[in-house]
């Protein structure tokens, strides 16, 4: 031994949160949120189509959202999809800049993906992630539709996009863009994870929802 084993291990590495505290955390944001906004449950359930049951269950820590149900539940609420990112470092935070090691998450667990905010926080017209996908995962199993454009770029693995009803397999290195009018879903089917940059653009006349 020379003494010098862990010169190079890194400092501050942030904690990963449990699963429950995944979803004890969500669950206070979309409460929050909710309350702020001024809105009852049946309120939000009327926004987003969801169930009062489901709206509940996800505040009381007793229901893992989808994708999907993330994104309705911001075009609702009026905040941008990051707001239910786990909080960064406040001391590493900066105004234009993600640094590789201080990026926001989202992981949902049984929706099997992990979403990396590469943007900055603040509200914007433009968001991008880093999306990864673990075999069998998916955005959820209904098709959603909301105003602005995606767009995104296939890292590796594979990505099956759903647009009005019809599948696109991508494979590495390919890309799409679509308006997000379309009804659109995804999932990985494959038995390898998948990993995809992916681009949310809203229009200036749009409330920012992720």
């Amino acid at each position: 031994m020379d003494g010098r084993g862990d010169t190079n291990a890194p400092k501050d590495v942030p904690a990963i949160e449990t699963d429950d505290a995944v979803d004890q955390r969500l669950g206070e944001t979309v409460r929050l949120l909710r309350q702020r906004a001024g809105l009852s449950i049946q309120d939000v359930a009327n926004k987003t189509g969801l169930s009062t049951g489901m709206i509940s269950q996800l505040e009381r820590a007793r229901a893992m959202p989808s994708i999907r149900t993330l994104r309705l539940l911001s075009i609702a609420l009026e905040v941008p999809i990051s707001y239910f990112f786990e909080s960064s470092d406040p001391g590493d935070v900066q105004r234009y800049i993600v640094r590789k090691n201080n990026r926001r998450l989202l992981r949902l667990t049984a929706s099997g993906v992990v979403k990396e905010a590469l943007t900055p926080e603040g509200k914007g017209q433009l968001e991008l992630y880093e999306l990864t996908l673990n075999p069998g995962a998916s955005s959820g199993t209904d098709f959603l539709q909301h105003t602005g454009e995606k767009a995104g770029y296939i890292l590796s693995g594979s990505l099956r996009l759903w647009l009005d009803n019809q599948a696109h397999v991508l494979e590495a290195g390919d890309s799409f863009r679509f308006p997000s009018i379309v009804p659109h879903m995804f999932d990985n089917p494959t038995q390898q994870t998948a990993r995809v940059i992916w681009v949310t653009t809203l229009r200036q006349t749009d409330s920012p929802a992720g």
